[in-house]
């Protein structure tokens, strides 16, 4: 069942560590994002936001969607890969809320200084996004109109996280990026490495793996919570 937490009992809650705003239109139907946002709900200062629960008819409410961001030091967009892109209300989102002076231009520093990590699903391996892959282009080369949103508005753009592969996924492989999304979404909480550290990695999937057997073999973490 759909619940959308920033809205529950028709009032905001209070301010969370990390705004995870949420797009599938049809979210029943995602075995992997079912499995991600019912794991993202268990986490303390999460606060999930299912965007086509709250906007069935796009009606957005831009003022309420500001103070919503404006409360959060992190924002996490989940969304599956939709013709290379989001779903439609992802950008009715974007084009309402992120307005001149506000998010953006001399007098827009509402974000400035947010992290901002953008959650893809996809179909499709790993292997199909590349110049040798039948989608031609990385995730992140896909998805750098929403790096770029996130820089004009003076946000802290970390690589994105994906889950590939989600329709012959079998429940193992689904518990185990289940587990690592949960340690993205804590990355994301806390202080983030300073960008020159996160710069080699395409994805973050790889710098938290990398990091996990890093502490495996005892040494110590890139990770420095907030």
């Amino acid at each position: 069942m759909r619940q959308d937490e920033a809205r529950r009992g028709g009032r905001e809650q209070s301010a969370p560590q990390v705004l995870l705003l949420f797009a599938h239109p049809a979210y029943e139907r995602s075995r992997a994002n079912r499995a991600l946002l019912e794991a993202a709900r268990t986490l303390p200062g999460v606060l999930v936001h299912d965007l086509y629960e709250t906007y069935p008819d796009f009606g957005i409410d831009v003022a309420a969607e500001q103070r919503l961001l404006a409360a959060a030091p992190a924002v996490v967009l989940q969304h599956p890969l939709y013709w290379y892109s989001a779903p439609a209300l992802v950008k009715e989102w974007l084009d309402l809320v992120l307005q001149h002076g506000w998010a953006y231009g001399h007098q827009g520093h509402a974000l400035d200084g947010k992290r901002l990590l953008s959650v893809v699903t996809a179909g499709g391996p790993r292997s199909a996004y590349g110049s040798t892959g039948a989608n031609r282009f990385t995730l992140p080369e896909l998805l750098r109109p929403f790096e770029q949103t996130a820089r004009l508005c003076r946000m802290h753009w970390l690589p994105p996280f994906a889950v590939t592969g989600v329709h012959g996924m079998s429940d193992a492989e689904l518990e185990a990026s289940v587990a690592l999304y949960l340690e993205a979404l804590s990355f994301v909480s806390g202080e983030a490495p300073a960008e020159v550290d996160l710069a080699s990695h395409e994805l973050l999937n790889d710098l938290l793996e990398g990091d996990a057997a890093r502490r495996r073999r005892g040494e110590p973490s890139i990770r420095r919570e907030g």
